[in-house]
């Protein structure tokens, strides 16, 4: 008996240590990995500090993902250690700031050891038109330096494309294929499916145009939008058509034929796309991508270790931080849809930028104020107080310049009222001047099933819930809520730039773009944020000056411990070996636009200054 007691407090007790020597192993993996993210990234920063760029290099334009004002992803600097540690590369590939981009293009200019650029865009996955045509002005200066440009790949999409008409020399490889379709819009509507679950959508709303709220009430657009957005993409499209025929100094005809002239010439060389595009010199030669990089060494030469091209991607490419000045000036992005609160991944939050602005207004080195704008709008609380904050540090003697990016329509061209000066692009959607506000309460749906919902109240108004039907009082109340926020819009807007009755008349929700914005008053120039920064430098009476960048502060622990994760994560799907099935999967569960059951509806009076039905990208 006591051998066998002996033999079970052996076994207990190696247990216990196997146990413990396992749980120590496993606490040390973690710690060396953590300890590996952290050398490693020290090193890596040191290293880009000193890192210089060899002469005669091509800088390649490898833009991987989309395009934006302001990406929501971490720190550019941990994101390329990630991406070279364990061969990660993940979250790199889903936003590029447009901003970066265009530091990038102007330095590599100047740049006496860049001398060209190749566009390597097969996974660029695109961006707004205004953003694209931004990127293009940087190309055509880079370009007028004297320096080539050199556009590669085996399939353009419309986007990829736009940027590669800016080439001296578009190649296509000999099964590629140039894929211009056009622009479309398309949104969701849910009234069947919402009278189905017997959900009531009570709707209020200012503004025949206003179409964010048909979805909830239709089963398809209205006549009235159809035509407005039909005009929007129209005018899209041949904009963008215009600037590429330019650019390949061919007609827009030559661009994009009727569809049915388009397919006649493709049944002819038996579906050749690559044959089409030479022959409608969209292109300027096919070749294969072993005769490409042959044509670049010649052109650039090897690198040092003579096993590939002299280049270097932007993502390797230094900036040069710029000399530090006194003057400043502020430049504030508003990216997003706009909530009440503090900023929610996705959104924009009304008192983050609010606290943004009233820093700058307090900053005695800032001089002036660019805002940003790139965004539907949304909360009319959130843009109220937004718009209080800009009339107070332009009451304080800086002058504010508006830069409209994508889009500032609804809460966007709300906040942007207070401005000394608004620009936008051509290709800006904005206006969208109306109010709407949405309560979906579920009694029949609970009454459906068997629920029911019953009590006493002090007054007919004070057991608002999802669970009971609106009483009439409260209806009548949120009508006039949003009554009086439309009244409140059209008034504000009318302070800042035209009469209350010249803005009725351009109002009713319905949007414009930059062009015509400019005619009806609510712009005051067509440009980009080159433009607004001279107009600031010369509101402000500034020689010399620094931009400074209102930027969320970068939370270093968060960040290490995200790429940490990374790390771990990459190494546990290399063993399991299913990291491709994985990412697949992940990319499959993206949302990328705005959509209504998504958006945070927290505006304490459920009033919205919100256009929903803007494109994303070409």
């Amino acid at each position: 008996m006591r051998n066998a007691w002996q033999t079970i407090s052996k076994i207990l007790k190696y247990s216990v240590y196997t146990l413990y020597l396992i749980r120590t192993i496993i606490i040390n993996i973690f710690f060396i990995i953590l300890m590996i993210v952290v050398v490693g990234t020290y090193l890596n920063l040191r290293n880009n500090s000193t890192t210089s760029t060899s002469k005669n290099t091509a800088l390649i334009l490898d833009i991987s993902g989309t395009v934006v004002d302001k990406p929501v992803t971490s720190d550019n600097k941990f994101h390329k250690f990630s991406k070279n540690l364990l061969n990660t590369n993940q979250s790199n590939t889903k936003e590029n700031s447009l901003f970066d981009i265009i530091n990038i293009l102007r330095q590599a200019k100047n740049d006496p050891n860049i001398t060209g650029l190749i566009l390597s865009l097969k996974n660029f996955s695109g961006s707004s038109q205004t953003s694209l045509e931004y990127i293009g002005k940087a190309l055509n200066e880079f370009k007028n330096s004297g320096k080539s440009i050199y556009a590669i790949s085996d399939y353009y999409n419309q986007s990829q494309y736009f940027l590669a008409s800016y080439a001296n020399k578009i190649y296509l490889t000999p099964h590629g294929l140039i894929d211009l379709r056009g622009i479309s819009t398309n949104r969701l509507f849910y009234k069947s499916l919402l009278d189905n679950l017997k959900i009531n959508t009570h709707v209020f709303r200012v503004g025949a145009y206003k179409s964010a709220v048909e979805p909830f009430i239709q089963d398809r657009m209205s006549d009235h939008v159809r035509h407005e957005e039909k005009k929007l993409i129209n005018h899209l499209w041949n904009q963008y058509l215009k600037i590429i025929s330019i650019n390949r100094k061919i007609t827009t005809q030559e661009i994009f034929p009727e569809t049915n002239k388009m397919l006649d010439e493709l049944h002819q060389i038996q579906g050749d796309t690559a044959a089409y595009a030479l022959k409608n010199k969209w292109i300027d030669e096919i070749a294969s991508h072993c005769v490409i990089e042959d044509t670049m060494q010649k052109i650039f030469g090897s690198n040092k270790q003579g096993t590939a091209l002299n280049a270097i991607s932007m993502y390797d490419y230094n900036l040069v931080a710029p000399i530090k000045q006194n003057n400043q000036i502020a430049i504030i992005c508003v990216n997003g849809p706009i909530v009440d609160g503090p900023d929610i991944p996705g959104s924009i939050g009304g008192d983050t930028i609010a606290h943004k602005i009233r820093s700058a207004r307090l900053n005695p080195k800032v001089k002036a104020v660019i805002l940003r704008v790139n965004s539907p709008g949304g909360s009319v609380n959130a843009s109220e107080l937004i718009r209080s904050e800009l009339i107070a540090i332009r009451n304080s003697g800086k002058p504010v310049v508006v830069s409209m990016g994508e889009i500032a329509a609804s809460g966007g061209y709300w906040i942007s009222t207070p401005a000394n000066v608004i620009i936008a692009s051509n290709s800006t959607i904005t206006g969208s001047i109306g109010i709407f506000g949405i309560i979906n309460t579920f009694e029949k749906s609970l009454d459906a099933i068997g629920i029911h919902n019953d009590g006493v109240n002090t007054s007919p108004i004070s057991n608002i819930s999802i669970t009971t039907s609106l009483p009439a009082e409260y209806i009548n109340m949120m009508q006039l809520y949003v009554n009086n926020s439309y009244r409140y819009f059209i008034n504000t807007v009318a302070e800042s730039r035209k009469t209350i009755e010249d803005i009725h008349k351009i109002a009713q929700g319905r949007v414009w773009l930059g062009y015509d914005a400019i005619k009806n008053g609510l712009i005051d120039n067509i440009g980009d944020l080159d433009d607004a920064i001279n107009k600031a430098v010369k509101l402000a009476h500034l020689t010399e000056y620094q931009l400074n960048w209102y930027e969320d502060k970068i939370n270093w622990m968060n960040i290490l411990l995200q790429h940490t994760n990374k790390v771990i994560y990459a190494i546990t799907m290399n063993f399991l070996n299913h990291h491709l099935l994985l990412t697949n999967f992940n990319n499959e569960l993206k949302i990328n636009n705005i959509d209504v059951l998504n958006f945070i509806w927290n505006d304490p009076k459920n009033c919205y200054a919100l256009y929903l039905d803007h494109l994303t990208q070409l």
